[in-house]
């Protein structure tokens, strides 16, 4: 589906997707900063009870139980992670919306690298979100490559 650019549709739509991905772990990455000298069980006991939400609840006890041990390294971590993944995605997502070529390899690379960790969670639980997720992902993967042949093909023709 070539636009007038040249430029694909559907690699549109995976640009702004990656760039979508990208901006939200940004915020996130950002927001992880905002809580390294905090007590994260506190300010989840906060927002609990600003939503009103019932602190028995099993879900609750859980997710407390889980921040009561997360110290700011692990914070400081977590907000570098996220900011190195969504710099990856936010080159990925530019890189496909500006129509270029070694942007359909970084992603083929970068999503075809998820997709063994994305069975992995599958197989440990199946959830409707991960499996549309993980299909979505091998569909990115087999597009990209599809598109990548016949770029090679279509280059061996005209020499």
């Amino acid at each position: 589906m070539p636009q007038k650019n040249g430029r694909s549709k559907v690699v549109t739509f995976i640009g702004m997707l990656k760039l979508l991905k990208g901006l939200l772990l940004l915020a996130l990455a950002v927001s992880a900063l905002m809580f390294v000298n905090k007590n994260l069980a506190e300010e989840l006991k906060h927002w609990i009870e600003r939503f009103n939400v019932d602190p028995g609840r099993h879900v609750v006890q859980t997710m407390l139980a889980k921040v009561s041990g997360i110290n700011a390294k692990k914070v400081e971590l977590v907000s570098l992670v996220t900011f190195l993944y969504s710099a990856l995605f936010l080159t990925e997502g530019i890189g496909l919306l500006l129509a270029k070529h070694w942007a359909e390899w970084l992603t083929i690379v970068v999503t075809a690298s998820f997709l063994v960790p994305e069975i992995y969670e599958l197989a440990k639980g199946f959830n409707g979100f991960k499996f549309i997720l993980l299909l979505l992902n091998l569909a990115i993967v087999v597009y990209l490559l599809w598109r990548q042949k016949n770029r090679t093909r279509e280059l061996g023709n005209n020499h």
